[in-house]
């Protein structure tokens, strides 16, 4: 079955469902399709459930929030199709579902991918170890169904996710048998002159997260600038080595390992489009290349939300709004003054949501061993390619990601590279004296996430055809 609507949003986190409000209310037909059961993204999973559960009330005021956008969202009266994947995007504004084991494709005058970030790979020796898992896995269980792990967790990296994760389990009953920061000494130098713009701009995001850090100073054994990680076990995790900056090691048991350093944008579809890119070195990834309202350098394709760079819920809801407007002015439903004159106060917004993004980002960047591994580590999990191997390519040649992508299969699993393709860069980057820009990521290919023969088969001729 195919079918045409003016506006194709994929995700419905908070980007998407912002966008979706606003193109609906300047008349677009808008049709908004996410992979999840309920609309929320994963920041705001399963808020319409939890909403009115004392559950919402540990997962915090911000969490909290979701409810009244999800619920605008249901009354805006756009089409919305959830358990849905979009499994490939062309050019011209065509896209490829499926949806309860049918194929089906859409044509749209415009295509918005609202589509997040992804928790940055986290390479270590035994990070592949069950019982080694990422904080950003551990709380969409607590999210999805209140589930805390039996036994004390220890919790590994720096960022804001793990300190609020922390807090979230501890007031949920849970326990935690140590956290081990990972932020290097000299970050909070480094990032000092983003303060003062953080301070003015949101001052009360910075005091939440001073608020988080003090209670797990409290009531957790903290152990601040750790330089190393190894998961060690048989056949699942048993115990946690780890040495500081300073040179301090010890082992201990563990029974759960949960792990983060950061967001990257999700950039597989609009690499797929061949979309430009462009190196944010604040945040050491990729994000498109976009103007004002969001538009790619792929004419009718937008992106909004953290898939055009990590800045929170809060800047995601402002840049759905911005796209929405952008494009209700590219299709004559608003004049370009019009839609200037409603994005000037949601610009402003926008600015001040990202304004703590500068001191987070140099005060939380990740130490040099998340980027580039010891060799023994395994670099792509889906095919077990430790970086001793990416590097033995190195010695005959220069070769970028795609050529040891072809020599040594890192990249060609289920997950398509989602989970090595940065490790790769860097490893390469580094052990032949370049940058990350200049040797870019994988190629992306279609499909992008897994389709059937059967499903392709019972796609129609005015499917398949863009």
């Amino acid at each position: 079955m195919s079918r045409r609507v003016d506006l194709l949003i994929v995700g419905a986190g908070p980007a998407g469902m912002s966008a979706a409000v606003v193109a609906k209310r300047h008349g677009l037909d808008v049709l908004v399709v996410d992979e999840q059961p309920s609309p929320g993204g994963q920041i705001w999973r399963n808020i319409e459930t939890v909403a009115a559960t004392a559950r919402a009330d540990l997962l915090g005021k911000a969490y909290a929030e979701g409810a009244a956008v999800v619920r605008q969202f249901r009354a805006s009266g756009v089409d919305y199709e959830p358990g849905t994947q979009v499994w490939h995007v062309e050019a011209g504004a065509r896209a490829f579902l499926r949806r309860g084991g049918s194929a089906s494709s859409v044509a749209a005058d415009r295509v918005m991918l609202a589509t997040g970030a992804q928790e940055r790979p986290v390479p270590f020796p035994g990070w592949t170890l069950p019982g080694v898992m990422t904080v950003g896995a551990a709380q969409i269980v607590l999210k999805s169904s209140g589930q805390v792990p039996d036994k004390p967790v220890w919790i590994a990296g720096s960022g804001p996710l793990p300190l609020l994760y922390a807090v979230q389990l501890l007031q949920a009953g849970g326990e935690i048998a140590g956290f081990l920061d990972t932020t290097p000494p000299g970050r909070a130098v480094a990032a000092m002159a983003a303060l003062p713009a953080a301070l003015f701009g949101a001052p009360g995001d910075l005091l939440k997260g001073l608020g988080w850090i003090i209670r797990l100073r409290r009531q957790v054994p903290c152990v601040r600038h750790v330089a190393e990680i190894e998961a060690i076990g048989e056949h699942g995790l048993e115990r946690i080595r780890y040495v500081t900056a300073d040179g301090r090691a010890a082992t201990v048991p563990a029974d759960l390992l949960l792990v983060h350093e950061g967001l990257v944008p999700t950039i597989h579809p609009t690499l797929a489009l061949g979309c430009r890119h462009v190196w944010n070195s604040e945040q050491d990834s990729f994000a498109p290349e976009l103007d004002g309202w969001g538009e790619t350098s792929e004419r009718h394709v937008f992106v909004a939300g953290d898939g055009a760079g990590i800045g929170g819920a809060r800047a995601a809801c402002l840049r759905g709004e911005l796209a929405a407007l952008g494009i209700a002015a590219s299709t004559g439903r608003l004049s370009e003054a019009a839609a200037e004159a409603l994005a000037k106060p949601i610009r402003s917004r926008l600015a001040d949501a990202l304004s703590p993004r500068a001191f987070l980002d140099r005060y939380y960047r990740p130490r040099a061993a998340v980027f580039v591994p010891a060799d023994r580590t395994i670099a792509c999990r889906c095919e077990e390619v430790r970086v001793a191997t990416i590097r033995e390519q190195v010695s005959a040649s220069r070769p970028g990601p795609n050529q040891v992508k072809a020599f040594t299969r890192v990249g060609m699993g289920p997950c398509q590279g989602r989970q090595c393709s940065y490790t790769v860069a860097h490893v390469l980057a580094a052990a032949e004296g370049r940058a990350v820009p200049d040797l870019g990521l994988y190629r992306v290919r279609p499909p992008l996430k897994p389709v059937t023969l059967g499903e392709l088969a019972a796609l129609d001729m005015m499917d398949s055809v863009p």
